[in-house]
C-alpha cells in the first residue's frame, strides 16, 4: 500500500489515499473517537486494528504509507503494526514533536505525511534512522509506496498524476477521487487503481478535505461499493 496526493486547496487542502491490500483488510466503515472536544476520523483495518488515514477536527490529517525510501526485507514479528503507530501519532497531545520521542524499535519501515493548512511534513522510518522532510505545502505532491511498486513505476505514476494536473488545474475532490480511480500507466497491476491477481489490490479510497466551508472525510469501499462520508468540523 498505497498512492497519496496531496494538493493545495483555499484555506487548506485534499489529501486522497488509495489502500493497496489483501481483500480481507477491507474496512468496515468509518470510525469517530472523542476525547473531550477533539474527535478523531478514519476508516480502521479489519486485520491489524489500526488505521491508514486520519483526520482531526483540531485541523490536521495524517497518513501513512509502507515502507521508507526503498523495499525492504520483511523481518516479522513486529511489536507494533504501523497502522496502531499512527493512531498513537494522531491521538498525542502534540502530534508535530511525536516522533522525536516515540519508540520506533521493532516498527517496520514506513512514511508518515501530515498536513495541516499551510504546512506539510514528511516522517520515513528505514528500521533505523528518523527523516524529517518539510514538503513545499503549496504545491501538489505525489507518492508511491515503494514496499509495491519499483523506481521506474514510482516515476511513472507520478508523471501521470502531474500530466492530469496539467489538464485540470483547478481540480475538484471528486475530480481527484476519479482520478485515483482511473489514472494509468497502462499495466493493470501498477495503475492507481491496481490489481494483481487478487492478492493485492486497491480495496479503498480515502480522502480528506479542509477548506472552507466544509470540511470532511470520505472513505469509500471499492470491493463493496458502500461509501462513508463525516463532516470533520
Amino acid at each position: 500500500m498505497c498512492t497519496v496526493t496531496y494538493l493545495p486547496a483555499p484555506r487548506g487542502f485534499i489529501l486522497t489515499h488509495n489502500r493497496d491490500e489483501a481483500p480481507s483488510r477491507v474496512a468496515p466503515g468509518l470510525m469517530v473517537e472523542e476525547d473531550g472536544e477533539r474527535r478523531l476520523f478514519y476508516p480502521r483495518d479489519a486485520g491489524a486494528g489500526g488505521s491508514w488515514l486520519i483526520a482531526s477536527n483540531t485541523g490536521f490529517a495524517v497518513c501513512v504509507l509502507n515502507g521508507a525510501f526503498v523495499k525492504h526485507e520483511r523481518t516479522p514479528p513486529y511489536r507494533r503494526s504501523r497502522g496502531w503507530v499512527l493512531l498513537d501519532f494522531a491521538r498525542a497531545a502534540r502530534p508535530e514533536v511525536f516522533f522525536q520521542d516515540y519508540d520506533l524499535s521493532g516498527i517496520e519501515p514506513f512514511t508518515l505525511l501530515y498536513a495541516t493548512r499551510g504546512q506539510l511534513v514528511e516522517f520515513r522510518w528505514d528500521g533505523q534512522h528518523r527523516h524529517f522532510a518539510h514538503k513545499p505545502a503549496n504545491q501538489p505532491h505525489f507518492w508511491s509506496s515503494v514496499t509495491l511498486y519499483d523506481p521506474p513505476i514510482q516515476v511513472a505514476r507520478e508523471a501521470v498524476f502531474f500530466r492530469w494536473l496539467q489538464q485540470h488545474p483547478r481540480p475538484t475532490p471528486a475530480a481527484l477521487r476519479q482520478l485515483h480511480l482511473t489514472g494509468s500507466i497502462g499495466d493493470p497491476e501498477n495503475d492507481f487503481c491496481m490489481n494483481r491477481q487478487n492478492r493485492v489490490r486497491t480495496v479503498g479510497l480515502t480522502q480528506v478535505v479542509f477548506t472552507l466551508p466544509a470540511q470532511w472525510l470520505r472513505y469509500r469501499d471499492l470491493l463493496h461499493n458502500e461509501e462513508a462520508v463525516r463532516r470533520i468540523f
